[in-house]
């Protein structure tokens, strides 16, 4: 079963790489955005076979965060090299990704550096099939989380800034800061002695119980009001890059494990009752 869902995870990624090639340019003949989904899925596998022989997830995360390096440097390396230019909006999204995943690619791997061990790995990576499956989905991650980016990394652009890419880059900058500013109130939370065993309700954790998710989802909603204006025909396909990013991130692999674990560990407490009551699940509450 897991073998199966491993081919549908990749050939789904290549069927969203394959209509959003319309405009792609071509390099040996082939769209250019193809090389850049089967680049990351060729990472992921590689650095899985290590990871499941020593058993550890340590670099799960690292290698997602050396996989965006990657697929944007080859990518605009490559455009470089067939246009002899690179346009401004090709510029301006790989510097708002390769920010965004630098820092939040060091930032967990420091925190599974200090923490030893990822929870939701513990049975996973004892089965082959099981833990492949898992790096599979990283790399389905990082092709469609940027699918957006990509089509117009790929592609012939000669479209100035507009509207569009100024409000993008708002919403971007406050998405960040707002993952940011969170990530790091939580971080001094854990590192305080006497918040052992706690939960955290102060800062952007009074509005939000995973205010983190939230400022990640809106930065990528903002890549894709840069891309919206540059996209034509079947390339609209590749705006499910903020969709995917919400689905993955509230019902696989972020919301949904995080709010079963906090009602297993304080369920019984009035206190958490109470502050889930006032406080919603993602999107934060800026009033009374």
């Amino acid at each position: 079963m897991y073998y199966f869902a491993t081919l549908i995870i990749f050939l789904f990624s290549l069927l969203i790489g394959f209509l959003s090639s319309e405009e792609s340019l071509l390099l040996g003949g082939y769209p250019l955005i193809y090389y850049s989904i089967c680049l990351s899925f060729s990472i992921h596998w590689l650095a899985f076979l290590p990871s499941y022989l020593y058993k550890t997830e340590k670099f799960y995360d690292f290698i997602g965060m050396l996989t965006y390096i990657s697929v944007i440097c080859m990518v605009v390396y490559s455009k470089y090299v067939i246009l002899g230019k690179i346009d401004v909006h090709s510029i301006i999204l790989s510097i708002l990704i390769l920010v965004w995943t630098l820092r939040l690619g060091l930032f967990l791997f420091y925190r599974i550096s200090k923490v030893g061990k990822d929870d939701r790995f513990t049975l996973i990576k004892q089965s082959f099939s099981h833990f492949l499956v898992t790096w599979t989905i990283s790399a389905m991650w990082v092709c469609l989380s940027m699918a957006a980016a990509l089509t117009v990394l790929t592609s012939n652009i000669n479209s100035g800034l507009t509207f569009f890419t100024y409000f993008g880059i708002i919403l971007w900058c406050f998405g960040f800061v707002f993952e940011v500013v969170a990530d790091y109130q939580k971080t001094l939370f854990k590192n305080n002695s006497d918040n052992s065993n706690k939960f955290i309700t102060s800062g952007l954790w009074s509005l939000s119980r995973h205010p983190n998710y939230f400022g990640e989802i809106i930065l990528w909603i903002g890549i894709a009001v840069i891309v919206l204006p540059l996209l034509s025909g079947w390339q609209y396909i590749s705006l499910i890059s903020p969709f995917f990013v919400y689905f993955l991130l509230t019902s696989i692999s972020g919301v949904n494990l995080l709010e079963k674990k906090a009602e297993k560990n304080w369920s019984d407490l009035d206190t958490y009752q109470e502050y889930k009551k006032r406080t919603p699940v993602l999107i934060p509450k800026f009033w009374n």
